[in-house]
């Protein structure tokens, strides 16, 4: 199990050092922001959605690297996904982080599975969950700031 955690470590290292889709997107047809008054973290999602199919994303945005990395690694996961479909895989991720002992598709969360250590310590999981809530707001087109309090 270390090896696992190890590689887990690493993987969420390398995406707050080199993060996937960070920017702008411009024409995003979706937008939300998120903070997380805890320690910080903000975070902007841009989405354009065609056909109920998320067909580019970007964040942007300043944190912890569990923040950043997390972001980074949901906009690998979610790119490509259906509206439908990512709501799921959020709440596959949401169960991850919040429920001891439920049962997750891991082949759904992919790399994301690198944030299950999180749920040990209730501070990491804002931090860990802030851009995933803020990408179900902007699928959602909800126009209020999100945040983890």
């Amino acid at each position: 199990m270390d090896d696992l955690n190890d590689l887990y470590q690493e993987l969420i290292l390398d995406h707050n050092k080199s993060p996937h889709h960070f920017g702008d997107l411009p024409g995003a047809n979706r937008h939300a922001q998120g903070h997380n008054p805890l320690c910080g973290d903000e975070v902007e999602i841009f989405l354009n959605v065609e056909d109920e199919t998320i067909r580019d994303l970007r964040f942007k945005g300043h944190g912890c690297a569990i923040s950043k990395s997390s972001a980074s690694i949901m906009t690998d996961v979610m790119l490509g996904k259906s509206v439908k479909e990512a709501i799921g895989v959020f709440e596959e991720f949401h169960r991850l982080l919040t429920i001891e002992g439920a049962s997750v598709d891991t082949a759904v969360l992919g790399k994301a599975m690198a944030f299950a250590g999180a749920r040990q310590f209730p501070a990491r999981v804002k931090c860990a969950t802030l851009s995933w809530h803020t990408l179900k707001a902007a699928l959602e087109n909800k126009n209020e700031s999100v945040t983890t309090e």
